[in-house]
């Protein structure tokens, strides 16, 4: 027995040894991510990361690729490529055709009018007494990621939504979210709507008192780097960006505390890179004063980056003030990774990166390179097609073009005794002759025929019936309609610019790899709910995506 005691230590005592100065293993992953964490950015085309690569740090979007996983050949699988739709498509796991966002903005036959996609005049506004805060995720058809989260946990987890755009903040989070948060460009404050909430949680009204989104703008708007290291870039003076009021000419620095007044005051952080800094601020607070990723259940935060959407179509995809902002960008990335490195861990956190939709260079610049591309001149197009319905009708029969959509009096056909198909096929017919339009598909076609080739295909992905036009237009490649003027840029066409969005996978169980497989924007909803081990969306059309964890 004697023997035993002794032995016993000396075998501790052995392995103490033995251990000493090693590093203690890693800890490993727990069965499911603490909190994830879904990234959009508004407006990111694919190539923006590779193109400013030399200027970006190691901690934002290199850290995201060299420690994660990346779906190199993700798409928009539906036409039109709206920020509406896209925040829709990526949380629901399907297409408008299903969800129900066609658009931003569409007409509504019911009301007789044009209607916003997150607009609920039903809701009041929780922090605002403006329409600012009328709104809801009403109008999607679709449960949400967090949706189903709820649904498996019995309102366990915590799930929110935020971005400087209402629609997406409301639309990622879902019907049934803790809270989804905005920006009010009146006020500067973050707002929500009764939906939600009965009034401001006060660490909200703390943050809002703060007064961020003035202190943001009280300085100027220089470039990171001095501006002739931005050679990525055109000149900071170029013919193809918009140009503020106030300012005679679009170059750096932009002197916003003069340019404010003129320029939608508060709401002009929107179109600086201090949004996104604004936008990172409240997405740190949210997670601390909420305590997210430290229950007993996986909760849910969709923050969206908006302002690289407002500076781009400002100013376009080969300007400086683009080139700077994503330089930004990369920071504030990298500050909310470090962030997260300290609440509860990478091994604890999921984090996907994508786009809600990319962006077309702009028309005037690439005529002017010599490459096909232009300006399709609707308003001519719809003058010139109802004088002719007109003639062979005996009526206009057009109500509205809108989202690249001809929409028509359908109660005046039914009336006259008009066949739609034939009239639809007429339309079609005759807006294929102007320049610029590469065909176009009539609800007939869409109803009886069942498309697989691009771009057609997108076409029918993206519609919807009771809410889309009657006739759908599609442009060629490097064609915009809407825009009649020769600076910025615009997006919502089927082609690769606009579809092409990056995908980032980091933290948790993730690997580091790539894929060159094509994915499906749709396909991230049932990946991240596969992780989770819940029910995938209602509305789902996507499939999980294979080899992104160990």
């Amino acid at each position: 027995m004697k023997k035993i005691v002794f032995i016993l230590p000396l075998a501790f005592l052995i392995l103490a040894f033995a251990n000493k100065g090693k590093t203690p293993a890693p800890e490993a992953p727990p069965a499911k991510p603490k909190l994830v964490v879904g990234i959009v950015i508004d407006q990111m085309r694919y190539d923006y990361v590779y193109r400013f690569w030399d200027k970006l740090g190691n901690d934002g979007f290199k850290r995201l690729l060299n420690q994660g996983f990346q779906c190199r050949n993700t798409n928009y699988n539906y036409m039109p490529t709206f920020t509406g739709p896209g925040h829709a498509s990526i949380y629901t796991g399907t297409t408008p055709a299903v969800h129900g966002i066609v658009a931003n903005d569409w007409p509504e036959r019911e009301s007789n009018r044009e209607v916003y996609c997150v607009e609920d005049l039903k809701v009041k506004g929780i922090g605002t007494d403006g329409e600012e805060g009328k709104r809801s995720p009403d109008r999607l058809l679709s449960t949400t990621i967090g949706s189903q989260l709820h649904l498996a946990t019995n309102h366990g987890s915590k799930v929110f939504g935020i971005a400087l755009k209402d629609r997406a903040a409301i639309l990622p989070a879902g019907h049934t979210a803790n809270a989804a948060y905005w920006y009010d460009g009146i006020s500067g404050n973050f707002i929500s709507s009764s939906w939600y909430l009965k009034e401001l949680p006060k660490w909200v009204m703390e943050f809002n008192d703060k007064k961020l989104a003035a202190k943001y703008l009280s300085q100027q708007w220089n470039t990171v780097l001095p501006v002739e290291q931005y050679t990525e870039s055109l000149p900071d003076n170029n013919p193809y960006e918009g140009i503020w009021k106030g300012e005679a000419q679009p170059v750096f620095p932009h002197d916003l505390p003069k340019l404010m007044d003129a320029n939608g005051k508060l709401g002009m952080i929107r179109a600086t890179p201090f949004g996104n800094t604004l936008t990172r601020d409240f997405a740190q607070a949210l997670i601390q004063n909420e305590n997210l990723g430290k229950g007993n259940f996986t909760d849910f935060l969709a923050v969206s980056f908006s302002s690289p959407d407002y500076i781009g179509h400002m100013f376009g995809p080969q300007s400086v003030e683009v080139e700077d902002c994503y330089i930004r960008l990369d920071k504030e990335l990298a500050e909310l990774l470090r962030f997260l490195d300290n609440w509860i861990g990478k091994n604890n956190a999921l984090v996907f990166l994508t786009a809600d939709h990319g962006a077309v260079e702009n028309p005037q610049f690439l005529k002017d390179a010599g490459i096909p591309a232009g300006f399709f001149d609707e308003e001519k197009a719809m003058d010139s097609l109802k004088r002719n319905l007109k003639r062979i009708y005996g009526d206009t029969l057009v109500w509205m073009y809108s989202n690249d959509q001809i929409y028509l009096h359908q109660k005046t056909i039914q009336t006259k005794g008009l066949n739609k198909a034939d009239v639809e096929r007429y339309v079609a017919n005759f807006i294929t002759r102007f320049n610029g339009v590469a065909s176009a598909l009539t609800s007939h076609d869409l109803a009886y025929t069942e498309f697989k080739e691009t771009p057609k295909h997108q076409v029918q992905k993206g519609y919807y019936f009771k809410r889309s036009g009657d006739v759908a237009v599609i442009l060629n490649p490097g064609w915009i309609s809407g825009y009649h003027r020769s600076t910025g840029t615009t997006h919502g066409a089927p082609w690769s610019y606009d579809t092409h969005v990056p995908l980032y996978w980091w933290g948790w169980k993730v690997k580091n790899g790539e894929t060159e497989n094509n994915v499906n924007i749709t396909d991230i909803a049932p990946t991240v709910c596969q992780f989770l081990s819940i029910q995938f969306t209602d509305g789902c059309t996507g499939k999980p995506i294979e080899g992104i964890i160990k």
